[in-house]
């Protein structure tokens, strides 16, 4: 694939554009996805800042691909609007990742005076679930946000309509790139070496002998695990009952564990893992349970190595994945019992729908096609501010 086009250099004695990226730190696929894009817009010679929490820049090693890193105070929110309008007193534009990074933006531009000469573009990433007042706060901010910037920019396309019906004026879908190593670099390996990342990862869990189901995610009510459990009954009867596998933490852990042993269900949560994704190597199915998901990391990693996925039929997965992953409604334990159970049962529609997935992620963006689409979205901005 040819690179995008490169930027024509700034005149002699004008330094390049600067560009801010805002990051309120609340998602891993977030930081990676801005880690991305910061060192391809380093690379097509514009100056990247960095502002997140100062355990960002361990974690995602902004400074490591050309960006400078510019810690945000732990404090208050004007503390933090405070230290992101020093960092903006220079910026040609502000890019903000997140609802509460838009907010800090706007505040920060407001007390700089700059809110109306230096662009805002804010990515959606997610969406809200907070009930009651708190949902209420919520949608303040998004209409607050939503109105203010000057091009808003969904990972979905129903945040872009979500983004349209609070007020943007400029909504438009940006699809984010999944972190980590390049396609190219991710080829299928050979079979004794898939063979034995498969047992390694299998024997991790506990599930040797068994057929395994593994799942990714927060233990709390938006992710669904309170019907997988009940869907897990369905199937803790087989011989060998299939091993349901979650890794993640959360305040719904104690509860969850009270049902597995109370109902002595085939289920083992993992915990917090950093392995969590070379786990999936080992399993005959990946579940995606959740109420709501944009551009999930779990449905991404399983099509990317041939791991037959069943999904919600929510959010931006069915454009996700098109026809690659059986989609079934939220909440509904008898449709995930019977398509877990279903699929472990047809080990060609398994193998049919591995090839798709892996059919399906070649048609997703490169990092080099997300960059360029954001840097077109700069390029428009920028120009129209100078004319």
């Amino acid at each position: 694939m040819s690179r995008p086009p490169t930027p024509p250099r700034p005149p002699v004695g004008r330094p390049p554009p600067h560009a801010v990226q805002v990051l309120d730190g609340a998602n891993a696929g977030t930081g990676a996805h801005v880690r991305s894009l910061a060192e391809g817009l380093v690379a097509r010679g514009l100056r990247v800042t960095v502002c997140a929490p100062p355990g960002a820049e361990l974690m995602y090693g902004f400074t490591g691909v050309g960006a400078h890193f510019a810690p945000a105070p732990a404090g208050t929110e004007p503390e933090a609007a405070g230290a992101l309008r020093r960092v903006c007193a220079d910026a040609d534009l502000v890019h903000a990742h997140g609802l509460r990074a838009g907010l800090l933006a706007l505040t920060a531009l407001a007390l700089s005076g700059r809110r109306r000469h230096v662009p805002l573009v804010v990515t959606w990433h997610h969406r809200g679930h907070a009930r009651g007042a708190r949902a209420r706060l919520v949608r303040f901010m998004e209409r607050r946000v939503a109105r203010a910037a000057t091009v808003v920019l969904g990972a979905t396309t129903d945040l872009v309509d979500r983004a349209r019906r609070c007020g943007a004026r400029d909504a438009r879908f940006a699809p984010v790139v999944l972190p980590g190593p390049a396609r190219e670099e991710r080829a299928e390996p050979t079979v004794p070496v898939a063979e034995r990342g498969r047992h390694k990862a299998r024997a991790e869990v506990g599930a040797m002998g068994r057929p395994l189901v593994f799942s990714v995610g927060r233990l709390d009510a938006h992710h669904g695990y309170g019907t997988a459990l009940t869907a897990a009954r369905a199937w803790r009867h087989l011989d060998p009952s299939p091993l349901l596998a979650i890794a993640g933490e959360g305040p719904d852990r104690p509860a969850l564990q009270r049902r597995i042993d109370a109902e002595a269900l085939p289920v083992r949560l993992l915990g917090r893992r950093d392995d969590a994704f070379q786990l999936l190597a080992g399993a005959d199915v990946a579940l995606l349970s959740s109420r709501w998901v944009g551009r999930s990391l779990l449905a991404q990693e399983a099509l990317l190595e041939g791991v037959p996925l069943i999904a919600t039929s929510v959010g931006g997965v069915p454009e996700l994945v098109g026809g690659s992953a059986l989609l079934i409604p939220y909440g509904d334990p008898d449709a995930l019992a019977s398509s877990v159970t279903g699929l472990l049962a047809d080990p060609d529609r398994r193998t049919r729908l591995a090839s798709a997935g892996r059919a399906r992620a070649t048609t997703w963006p490169t990092a080099e096609a997300t960059v360029a689409q954001v840097l077109s979205v700069y390029d428009e901005l920028t120009d129209a501010r100078q004319r």
